[in-house]
């Protein structure tokens, strides 16, 4: 089963991929500057960042060739070499190493450099959700390869979204609830979502892609036992007994698991996931206690992300 995500191939993505090396096993384009999102005209909308990941099999390969080709692109951190630099991206953060502000065809862009195993782990178990998080929205799939486990965890993070927000949501809801909650669980650790101008990102990403959430989900909610999906109304019905939920949560990426069962199990207690998934399954307030895993996972990884730019900030000119 392959990524049922939107495919694009214009002029402008194929020159800008053009100026990289051309070992990607995965490249995606993703943001304000690509999607339209509510009260953004294509005005605006063309002056926003270009947002850009490249999942690449051998970092320090690539880098390699990159900081031949683009060595304007790094920050004193080229010094460094490309062995380096890819030890950080391994090692600090998301697994994901950003240039950014760079000028091109017009454009100002960003991209991120992930190994393709760091991505896979990061779909299926959702260890930091940094990049899982933004393939649960749109986003344009430029390049992607024949990698097996590669496909099928794209898919496999689609559908852990899925289970996630049944979860958090009552009963019954509506398409429009339903996308809502897919489309804010990796924001869920952001203070910006929390206050200031950001809090109605979410909606006004949805309000804009519905059609692009569809080709998205639309397979995995038909396919689905745990819901009734009623597309031409727009509503879904989710199996809320103990034994749907149990089967939910035996679902969900392993860290978002081991979050839970650190939230419930009394230390040293020392029980085993299925049993402590077993209890949460049966409590009325399951869905609180998924968002609380999700929001302790989130701002988890939010505080390595800091602390990473940070560090690179300090280094920079």
């Amino acid at each position: 089963m392959t990524l049922p995500a939107l495919q694009n191939t214009s002029v402008l993505y194929r020159r800008i991929l053009s100026q990289f090396p051309q070992d990607i096993s995965l490249a995606f384009a993703y943001g304000s500057g690509v999607f339209k999102q509510n009260g953004t005209s294509q005005g605006q909308m063309g002056k926003n960042m270009l947002d850009f990941v490249f999942a690449v099999d051998d970092p320090v390969t690539w880098h390699t060739m990159n900081l031949m080709q683009n060595r304007k692109h790094y920050s004193v951190l080229k010094f460094l070499g490309p062995r380096k630099i890819s030890r950080i991206q391994e090692e600090h953060g998301a697994g994901v190493y950003y240039n950014t502000l760079i000028p091109v065809d017009g454009r100002i862009m960003k991209y991120g450099v992930i190994s393709t195993d760091s991505l896979i782990d990061d779909l299926l178990h959702w260890k930091t959700m940094y990049i899982a998080g933004r393939l649960h929205k749109p986003v344009k799939i430029l390049v992607q390869g024949e990698n097996g486990k590669m496909r099928a965890a794209l898919v496999g993070n689609l559908k852990s979204a899925v289970t996630a927000s049944f979860l958090m949501l009552p009963e019954s809801f509506s398409e429009e609830d339903l996308l809502l909650q897919i489309a804010g669980l990796s924001y869920a650790g952001d203070f910006r979502m929390v206050i200031g101008e950001d809090r109605s990102k979410v909606a006004n990403i949805v309000k804009e892609n519905v059609q692009h959430f569809r080709i998205l989900y639309n397979n995995i909610l038909q396919e689905c036992p745990q819901v009734v999906y009623k597309p031409q109304q727009g509503k879904l019905e989710v199996d809320k007994s103990p034994e749907g939920q149990f089967v939910q949560l035996m679902a969900l990426p392993r860290t978002l698991q081991q979050r839970i069962t650190r939230l419930v199990d009394p230390p040293g207690k020392n029980r085993d996931v299925e049993e402590i998934l077993l209890q949460v399954a049966q409590d009325p307030d399951c869905g609180s206690v998924v968002q609380q895993g999700l929001l302790k996972s989130l701002s988890y990884s939010t505080k390595k992300l800091q602390k990473m730019w940070k560090g690179w900030r300090m280094k920079t000119p």
